[in-house]
């Protein structure tokens, strides 16, 4: 008899195993379990669309400065506007004492979207390196003032802040100073140039945008394409300029360490 019930039970085990474990659905009173990646949380989509460009004009119409780290005779001349990006990644250069930064914004559909505050986060706040380079001013000339909306940053603040700065037309026309809020949409879009500035720091910093519309809030994040910006004071570095007006068909000169202490170039 024993050895019957043995024989039993071993075949009921059998059975167990060929039929499987009990479903998902069975084992939760008929409602199936939830699929992990189908039940987390996607975040919504901002209403609104942005870009940014860090390598362009300066708020002056003048060219910017960089710091490259090679002597006069291994660096290009400075190129046209719309190649200045291409110019700065192929000599690892690093914007020197400011960093413009001209950003896009604009709504996705009709409606309205309230840009509330606009705040800045440095990531990385260092003492410049002694060797980093030489600064390189890629002015030949100053043009006329930009029209959009003017913020200033001041990086070596103890806590840095985007203010509103005025501006002018294109004209001489100027044009005051206008705070958050503004209003976008698809048709309506905001430029903001920010102009953020250091006398004393080698800074990685981007930009947090707040946002509001038809009762959501948001706020995005605006960096160089998925890295912090980058500015690094140029006090105590050899300055150089290109000349073609004394030198065909041009070459980098110093510039008087006088002029750098003025103008901040």
């Amino acid at each position: 008899m024993a050895l019957a019930a043995s024989l039993v039970a071993a075949l009921l085990g059998l059975t167990a195993s060929a039929a499987g474990p009990p479903s998902a659905s069975a084992a939760h009173n008929g409602s199936p379990k939830p699929n992990r990646a189908s039940a987390a949380t996607v975040p919504p989509v901002a209403p609104l669309t942005w870009t940014a460009n860090s390598h362009t004009l300066a708020l002056n119409g003048c060219g910017e400065t960089y710091v490259v780290d090679k002597p006069p005779q291994q660096v290009p001349p400075p190129p046209h506007s719309e190649d200045i990006a291409a110019w700065v990644a192929s000599q690892r250069a690093v914007h020197g004492d400011t960093t413009d930064v001209r950003i896009t914004v604009q709504g996705r559909g009709s409606a309205a979207v309230v840009l509330e505050a606009l705040h800045v986060r440095v990531t990385n706040h260092a003492a410049p390196a002694a060797g980093r380079g030489i600064a390189y001013s890629l002015s030949d000339s100053c043009g006329a003032g930009l029209v959009p909306r003017f913020f200033s940053v001041d990086l070596d603040a103890h806590q840095p802040l985007a203010r509103s700065r005025p501006g002018d037309n294109g004209e001489g026309t100027p044009i005051p100073a206008i705070d958050f809020p503004y209003r976008v949409s698809l048709q309506e879009p905001e430029v903001l140039v920010v102009s953020a500035l250091t006398e004393s720091c080698t800074c990685d910093w981007y930009l947090d945008l707040d946002w509001s519309s038809q009762g959501r809030t948001g706020t995005v994040r605006i960096d160089d394409h998925g890295r912090p910006f980058h500015t690094t004071s140029t006090k105590g570095l050899p300055g150089y300029r290109y000349d073609r007006i004394y030198h065909h068909p041009g070459r980098w000169v110093p510039i008087p360490a006088a002029n750098m202490a003025a103008t901040g170039d």
